[in-house]
């Protein structure tokens, strides 16, 4: 076991391995795909930790394994799998949770149901548990053509969608009481913020799998928000934050062949506890604490 961590460290500085992996189309394709998802990523969780959503995003991640295991039992596209259930997901989230009161616990509900359901998909898929296990963990060689396509197709669309509704929602998501009185669609907001926030964690899922989609979604959203509390600057810096981790993350895995999560996760802690001391010395030295969402 130790001679194994030590091979990682050694080889996580291969930087001749790392430059000849980078000559192959797959890991050129992983690359893009990554920088695509950081930028997602980084948009859309600044609003997420605002909306204190950070376990509705955990249970939209985890369904959108059951849209992509039963896309791999049925032989169609993973991705296109895990874009329906993040979807179906969100929808049953926005419309079953919509009372503060009873969201983590629908939620829940529907969570430890799909989990269910993938567990069995997965156990009924006749192929390799490799590609199954991948679902979890994510595996950069599973991005392909295809996969990309569909990534740089989504994103764009998420993008456009969230760009159009960015003003209305951050009003709700600041104050929903008043933006209410004021004629805002908070609910229908919210559910279209909801289905955007399952389309973002299913395209995470081929890059970190389905367990480890918030280190991309959440995390970099909550070390911007230690250090900002302006929207603009909370976003600039989560979308650089979400970059780092998620292209860092492959360049250093690929030497080692360690999956990709592990390091996606551990760039993206270690950016936010350097953040959160930052924030921590600020606040001490202005006599005040720097604003963070509950």
């Amino acid at each position: 076991m130790n001679d194994k961590l030590s091979g990682v460290f050694t080889k996580m500085f291969d930087f001749d391995t790392t430059a000849h992996l980078l000559g192959y189309d797959f890991v050129q394709q992983a690359l893009l795909a990554a920088a695509i998802l950081g930028l997602l990523s980084g948009a859309i969780g600044p609003l997420i930790i605002s909306r204190q959503m950070s376990f509705a995003v955990h249970g939209t991640s985890e369904l959108s394994l059951t849209g992509a295991s039963a896309a791999l039992l049925a032989g169609i596209s993973v991705g296109v799998g895990a874009i329906l259930g993040s979807v179906v997901a969100a929808v049953l989230f926005g419309l079953l949770g919509a009372k503060a009161r009873e969201r983590d616990s629908v939620i829940g509900v529907i969570m430890s149901f799909g989990l269910g359901l993938s567990v069995l998909f997965i156990w009924l898929y006749p192929g390799r548990t490799g590609t199954s296990f991948s679902l979890l963990v994510g595996q950069i060689v599973g991005v392909g053509n295809s996969g990309l396509n569909l990534l740089i197709g989504c994103a764009v669309v998420v993008l456009a969608v969230l760009a159009a509704v960015y003003r209305p929602l951050l009003f709700a998501s600041t104050d929903p009481e008043v933006a209410l009185a004021r004629g805002v669609p908070v609910r229908a907001l919210s559910i279209v913020f909801a289905v955007l926030v399952g389309v973002a964690a299913a395209l995470g899922v081929q890059i970190v799998g389905a367990l480890l989609v918030l280190s991309l979604l959440i995390t970099p959203a909550a070390a911007a928000a230690r250090v900002t509390a302006s929207p603009l600057k909370a976003t600039v810096l989560a979308i650089l934050f979400a970059e780092l981790a998620a292209v860092g993350g492959i360049l250093l895995s690929l030497a080692p062949g360690v999956p990709v999560s592990s390091f996606v996760t551990t760039i993206s802690f270690l950016i936010y506890l350097i953040c959160r001391f930052v924030g921590s010395r600020r606040g001490r030295t202005s006599g005040r604490k720097v604003p963070v969402p509950a």
